[in-house]
């Protein structure tokens, strides 16, 4: 079983109307597609591939070598504990920051600023369709993570690799969650899998196609559209060989911004709508995630509803 790959250029030709219908599909049944003929070059991705591996080696590769998943798995493997790690992640990870940029590459800012550039006009599109296939006005979403207000909305972007791992049987990659924000494009490794999506109660992996963008939706568009596009369990294996490269881009409300299900969608027509979902602020939902993202999602809905 493999996830949808959808042609993202044929929405502006005599096929549009079949590829809105697999967004739809990718979005209600699977929650999780790669998106080929994107629109961004595959020059800049190829430097972006390029300039993430390299700071990797020449920045973070050591720290690794010495950080604390590093240190539990080697006492466990000594015979110090005879317990999996499961609250830890064999993941190296940053956030990159307006004024904390790594110094190495020194091209690193430049292509990677022209890349977020590039997603950021992409998430907008994919969310124009999410707004078009749920019959909702264009820009409604976009509006919703603005909090009524432009440019409130944040656009992250976390650089994570995941080392080999000497026994990947005993620690996770990145533990099993949803992700608590808005719109995730992930452009991940070409060569290294491990990336996987609970589907259908069965774990299957993300399949890797070189230069595509993996779109899925995090728990706030599953609030906006009342439960049609839900945000889906992912996790990360660790591997014993190669060194997984992962570049996640987040289009997240602000802070701010109120969030609850689009009025018109409230209404029980469709068979897919089965929850109610709260009204709250997003950053009182972050403030619940932060203690709960491994956790079952249902709950943190209903305590973010008790604020």
């Amino acid at each position: 079983m493999a996830i949808p790959v959808i042609d993202f250029s044929k929405l502006d030709g005599e096929e549009r109307a079949r590829t809105m219908s697999q967004l739809a599909n990718g979005f209600e049944e699977w929650g999780f597609f790669q998106l080929v003929n994107h629109g961004i070059p595959e020059e800049l991705l190829e430097r972006v591939k390029k300039v993430c591996s390299e700071c990797y080696k020449l920045e973070r590769e050591e720290g690794f070598k010495n950080s604390m998943p590093v240190k539990m798995l080697n006492d466990l493997v000594e015979g110090k504990s005879d317990e999996k790690l499961e609250n830890f992640d064999w993941e190296d990870v940053f956030t990159l920051q307006d004024g904390e940029w790594p110094s190495q590459p020194p091209e690193f800012k430049e292509t990677m600023v022209e890349y977020r550039h590039e997603l950021k006009k992409l998430a907008e599109k994919v969310m124009e369709v999410m707004d078009e296939n749920l019959g909702l006005p264009k820009g409604y979403i976009k509006k919703a993570f603005n909090g009524h207000e432009d440019d409130q909305a944040f656009f992250g972007t976390k650089v994570s690799h995941y080392p080999p791992c000497p026994r990947p049987e005993l620690v996770n990659g990145l533990r099993a969650h949803t992700d608590a924000g808005g719109v995730i494009l992930l452009f991940q490794d070409d060569e290294v899998k491990g990336l996987q999506i609970l589907k259908d109660g069965e774990w299957i992996d993300v399949q890797t196609v070189p230069n595509s963008i993996v779109i899925n939706t995090g728990d706030q568009i599953e609030v906006l559209s009342n439960g049609r596009y839900k945000s889906v369990w992912h996790r990360i294996l660790a591997t014993p060989d190669g060194n997984r490269r992962s570049i996640a881009s987040f289009y997240n409300p602000s802070l701010k911004a109120t969030i609850a299900p689009a009025p018109k969608l409230t209404n029980p027509v469709t068979k897919e709508v089965s929850q109610d979902y709260p009204k709250f602020v997003f950053g009182d939902y972050m403030s619940v995630y932060a203690k709960q993202k491994f956790l079952p999602k249902k709950p943190r809905f209903q305590a973010v509803g008790a604020i």
